[in-house]
């Protein structure tokens, strides 16, 4: 027995060596991999090993806007800035040059900190669907089959649809200014954009549907998922934090089994000859079906994208409607330039037709400008697959570079007085944003959904303005809820009165 017990003490011994040795090689690396990229400018590390992920984990802990500090780092430490997590070195470029050489170009691809979207905590989530597919080739062909579908014509084609959808939120608000009541702004622009895509995307009417608030929980669970598992490489570790992921990963089935039966429901449709829908997942369907093979892995990656728009099509226009909403509310002047513009297109129309759209130009400006300050989707990422020089800084091969609309639409040197909520940036005489406005990212990935998106937002915000008025109630704060996506923290609840038009 006392052999025995030498014999386990030399093994943890050793055991405790080769960990110590382990763990002194991962330093003499960190150590290195800090000599190799200290040359670029930025802020000190909190952490010799974590290097800045303490300050992501400050600002989840907080309830602060991390893009926030992006922008402080930016203005303190110019248009390239080091970023360290762990061994991994990401640069946030603010530079308009560096901006367009890289996100214009196909050569430099996404990196795998998508793989973190892709699977949320070991289930899949978004795959290697169009906004996280890292191989050209894969999301080349991806992005053939789906064009079609979001071309300005084909929607064109699909107006009576949103407007069908847009008169339903009226109902809504005609009876809350009916009783004189408050409502969350928010709240109500999430429900009509779920509508919204359900229907004109996938043919689907959610008013049939029991309880189609567990859609909206479910976009919610997993975007929050999605920021932690991002930003906290420890997070899944801690057991404090199962029952929150076990709830991400029911999201995430609830997501894609939703997805797999209303494309199969579909596909059986139109192999049976039956009248289907003219929407965006027939025309996906058609367009498939016309490549030359179609594998089970392509399968899978049309589910993938089913969530992708599923998610973008409902929170991203639904958030920036309700920071729209409360920059009105803010800026009367703007309001009633905005509401003689309506009245002058629109005038007592109920039903507003594409070229109607076209015609609210100082709308334009005000959506524009309301995704200067408040950019939905605030940045994107591209691995550096070799070196680059950018604004006079080399970029080793292996490096990740950051682009953030949310920090350059709030910088000094690209607009003035950032900070002001002035539409006029936009108006179309006025000099255009060089590479510091991509809300939509740029180049061969921008996002697909951007003409569905502002169609959607402009005829929303068209038919609200033409029939109430509308006044942020008090004790209504101005913050910023950075949940994956940005969005208002209040709610922006309003008072709704009808509007009364003189005669």
């Amino acid at each position: 027995m006392a052999v025995f017990y030498v014999i386990l003490s030399w093994t943890v011994l050793f055991l405790l060596f080769l960990l110590f040795i382990a763990f002194l090689g991962f330093c003499m690396y960190m150590k290195y991999i800090h000599m190799a990229y200290d040359y670029i400018p930025g802020p000190p590390r909190d952490n010799f090993l974590l290097g800045h992920i303490p300050t992501f984990l400050r600002a989840l802990k907080n309830g602060d806007v991390i893009h926030d500090t992006f922008l402080e780092w930016s203005a303190n430490y110019g248009p390239v800035c080091r970023i360290n997590f762990l061994h991994q070195i990401m640069v946030l470029v603010t530079s308009p040059e560096g901006t367009k050489e890289i996100l214009m170009s196909p050569k430099y691809p996404k990196d795998n900190a998508y793989k973190k979207i892709g699977n949320l905590f070991g289930m899949r989530f978004l795959g290697n669907g169009l906004l996280t597919a890292q191989d050209h080739e894969q999301w080349y062909k991806q992005r053939r089959i789906m064009d079609p579908a979001f071309s300005s014509l084909y929607l064109r084609g699909l107006m009576d649809n949103f407007d069908e959808r847009a008169e339903k939120l009226m109902t809504k608000l005609t009876d809350v200014a009916d009783n004189q009541a408050e409502a969350s702004m928010l709240q109500l622009m999430n429900s009509v954009t779920l509508d919204v895509i359900a229907k004109i995307a996938f043919g689907v009417d959610l008013d049939q549907i029991k309880d189609k608030s567990v859609f909206t929980k479910a976009i919610e669970l997993t975007l929050k998922g999605m920021v932690y598992n991002i930003r906290d490489i420890f997070f899944q570790y801690y057991p404090k934090n199962q029952p929150f992921i076990k709830e991400v990963k029911e999201a995430c089935r609830l997501l894609r089994a939703t997805g797999t039966q209303w494309i199969n429901e579909r596909k059986t449709a139109m192999l049976n000859g039956e009248d289907v829908p003219k929407d965006i997942l027939t025309q996906i369907i058609k367009t498939a079906g016309k490549e030359d093979s179609m594998t089970s892995e392509d399968e899978e990656l049309m589910l993938d994208n089913f969530v992708t728009f599923f998610i973008a099509g409902q929170e991203t226009t639904a958030n920036q409607l309700a920071f729209c909403i409360q920059e009105l509310t803010r800026h009367p002047d703007i309001l009633e330039k905005l509401k003689n513009e309506v009245d002058d297109v629109i005038g007592m129309k109920q039903i507003i037709i594409y070229d109607d759209l076209g015609k609210l130009i100082y709308l334009s400006q005000v959506l524009k400008e309301t995704l200067r300050l408040y950019p939905i989707a605030p940045g994107t990422t591209r691995a550096i697959p070799e070196d680059t020089v950018i604004d006079g800084i080399k970029l080793p091969k292996g490096a990740v570079c950051f682009f953030n609309t949310y920090t350059t639409g709030r910088m000094e040197q690209f607009f003035k007085d950032p900070l002001t909520f002035d539409p006029d940036r936009f108006h179309p005489d006025a000099p255009k944003p060089y590479y510091c406005y991509f809300p939509f990212s740029l180049g061969p990935r921008a996002c697909l959904g951007q003409n569905f998106a502002q169609m959607e937002a402009k005829l929303i915000m068209a038919k609200l303005i033409q029939r109430f008025d509308f006044t942020l109630s008090p004790g209504q704060s101005f913050d910023i809820l950075d949940n994956g996506t940005l969005k208002p923290k209040s709610g922006v609840v309003c008072s709704i009165r009808h509007r009364k038009h003189n005669t």
